[in-house]
């Protein structure tokens, strides 16, 4: 699996562990039609948006392994839903190193660029071509 910036997918998060596989990384496999890739540190701003879109990602939800998040944690985040907050001006910080290459599909690079909060030991990859 490759992130964002065309290198290995880095780990995302273990407390909680976040991934559609619960693995700690944001893989996207073909059954995660959502596409949970964006490797976001979770903010109160972003949590209360996702919640007033219909997104609980505060509350756990056990029979899913969802513990329930707080400003702090780092999760993969669908990549629809964060660019929903990214549109209203409340998108969580991205982790480039531990997001999908898929979610490219869906967010453009530079929107993510603009709200990375890691810096790859490689920083050709922030250049562009």
């Amino acid at each position: 699996m490759r992130n964002v910036l065309g290198g290995a997918l880095e780990e995302c998060g273990t407390d909680p562990v976040t991934g559609f596989t619960r693995t700690g990384r944001c893989e996207v496999t073909p059954e995660d039609v959502g596409v949970h890739g964006v490797c976001s540190v979770m903010t109160a701003d972003f949590l209360e948006h996702q919640r007033q879109l219909g997104n609980d990602l505060v509350t756990p939800r056990p029979e899913w392994g969802f513990p329930g998040l707080r400003p702090g944690d780092r999760w993969c985040v669908v990549a629809a839903r964060w660019l929903q907050s990214a549109r209203a001006g409340l998108a969580a910080p991205v982790v480039l190193a531990s997001t999908s290459e898929a979610v490219l599909e869906v967010v453009p690079l530079d929107l993510l660029r603009a709200h990375a909060v890691d810096v790859p030991d490689d920083l050709s990859g922030l250049l562009g071509p």
